[in-house]
């Protein structure tokens, strides 16, 4: 009995944490491409108001270019010869699955000194509400307003949203599984 109660317990853990995850589009509507001259800071004000957990994904749009995913030294010198990953499809989707500073630029490195480079900053799983409020919109910024401000400014309906479905399926079937038991 003590393992069937184990078991329920671990399905709704599992369902807690994926229906906190998130999908962010990067830029919001301008998506991944070169900053205009006085936004050279565009990613690295978008990524800074943003809480980013692991379990959330990151959707990168682009025409043109590439998304490379690299170290801190081939962040802050442009250099995509080493790279973690690389990805030149125009709609790449990235896993957050580890805390701490992730870095992106573009494979470019024109493109990446002009400001298509950014740092995310992953923190634990949430232990909270995603529903929680974003951070303040300043619409002195050239990008769009936090995710839950603007329908359909980045955060989809798909992709993730079908995991939460699915493991709070599979959480209430564990959950049934062990009250039939009793």
């Amino acid at each position: 009995m003590s393992s069937s109660i184990s078991l329920a317990l671990l399905f709704l853990t599992i369902a807690t944490a994926t229906a906190a995850a998130k999908e962010y589009q990067v830029g919001n509507a301008v998506g991944w491409r070169i900053p205009a001259t006085n936004e050279t800071e565009l990613y690295t004000i978008w990524a800074s108001r943003r809480p980013f957990h692991i379990g959330d994904f990151l959707r990168f749009r682009y025409s043109t270019g590439s998304v490379v995913l690299v170290d801190k030294w081939g962040f802050y010198h442009c250099d995509s010869s080493h790279p973690i990953s690389y990805f030149n499809d125009g709609n790449t989707l990235v896993n957050l699955d580890k805390v701490g500073a992730v870095y992106f630029i573009s494979g470019n490195m024109d493109r990446c000194n002009k400001g298509q480079r950014m740092i995310v900053n992953v923190k634990n799983v949430r232990r909270f509400s995603p529903s929680t409020a974003d951070p303040p919109y300043y619409p002195y910024y050239a990008i769009s307003p936090s995710p839950s401000l603007v329908s359909g400014s980045g955060v989809s309906d798909s992709g993730p949203a079908v995991l939460v479905f699915a493991s709070r399926i599979v959480a209430l079937a564990g959950l049934g599984l062990w009250l039939v038991q009793f």
